[in-house]
């Protein structure tokens, strides 16, 4: 990535330890199962894109109580994720998974405080000011029972069905991971004061980046390496996925255009983009 990711990063990262470092309330071992996910790593593409486009309208600071709020969602999301009942992994970013280490109950618990900590944190943000209501609605709604969570069901019962479709797994892909990067994208945007046609342009590329972005998890699953990925591959041979679907050839084909769709929603910004295509030239070539 490039310096203007790595700084947005670091300013995230610093903020984030401050955050959680000051919640001296929440008890052990429930803290440190919390910590413990919450610190192992990650690319922070869902922060970095709120903040980027805040920046991009000019309130990069305004915006970060969304910016952690967004990374507390999608870390309790992964330790849901892996679960026993969910997808039954045990490694995540090269470390063993929450619940390998702290046990089931405890991981459950630590992603429902991530996940109500992630609501706190967003009300501490003056909810008064201009979008940030909107923005606030914005992250709610797309992790939710309309956005992920949906996408998480559809997946799941996905797997109970012998053929895998091209609806069903557009469906998943949407709602599972592109929710959040839309989420990101234009609750940033609208914490930066955007106006309407400019938030519609930044939920184009966060649509286009994220089908593009869960289109390259599927291949990444059956070309990938553990060394790369830090998590087990072949986990999803029974899922509804684009190679199932219609062929890995396909499906990089398929991402290569997303791509493309995302970097033509950046037109209607009218402003200097040079960073968020830079970032899609980043993310079309990851092995990770």
């Amino acid at each position: 990535m490039n310096e203007t990711f790595q700084a947005l990063r670091a300013c995230f990262e610093g903020e984030l330890t401050r955050v959680f470092a000051a919640r001296t309330d929440i008890p052990e071992p429930l803290f440190s199962a919390m910590k413990y996910s919450l610190f192992a790593g990650g690319k922070r593409i869902r922060p970095v894109l709120c903040l980027a486009f805040a920046d991009l309208f000019g309130k990069k600071e305004e915006a970060m109580p969304f910016a952690l709020a967004l990374e507390m969602i999608h870390t309790y999301s992964l330790i849901h994720d892996d679960l026993p009942c969910m997808d039954d992994d045990d490694l995540r970013r090269g470390r063993p998974t929450c619940h390998k280490v702290y046990g089931e109950g405890m991981a459950v618990l630590a992603g429902d405080g991530l996940l109500n900590l992630a609501f706190e944190t967003l009300l501490s943000a003056d909810l008064t000011r201009p979008g940030f209501l909107e923005a606030a609605r914005t992250i709610a709604a797309c992790a939710g029972g309309t956005g992920m969570i949906a996408g998480q069901c559809a997946d799941l019962e996905g797997e109970k069905q012998p053929s895998c479709t091209e609806d069903h797994v557009a469906y998943i892909h949407l709602n599972k991971t592109a929710r959040m990067m839309m989420a990101a994208g234009m609750s940033g945007a609208l914490a930066g004061g955007a106006d309407p046609a400019s938030v519609r342009c930044v939920e184009g590329y966060c649509r286009s980046l994220g089908l593009a972005f869960q289109i390259q998890d599927d291949i990444l699953d059956l070309e990938g390496t553990v060394e790369e990925l830090g998590k087990n591959t072949g986990h999803d041979q029974k899922k509804q996925t684009y190679p199932r679907a219609i062929g890995l050839s396909a499906s990089k084909a398929r991402a290569e255009r997303l791509f493309e769709e995302a970097a033509e929603s950046l037109r209607g910004l009218n402003k200097k983009t040079d960073f968020f295509l830079e970032l899609l030239e980043n993310l079309s070539g990851r092995r990770k």
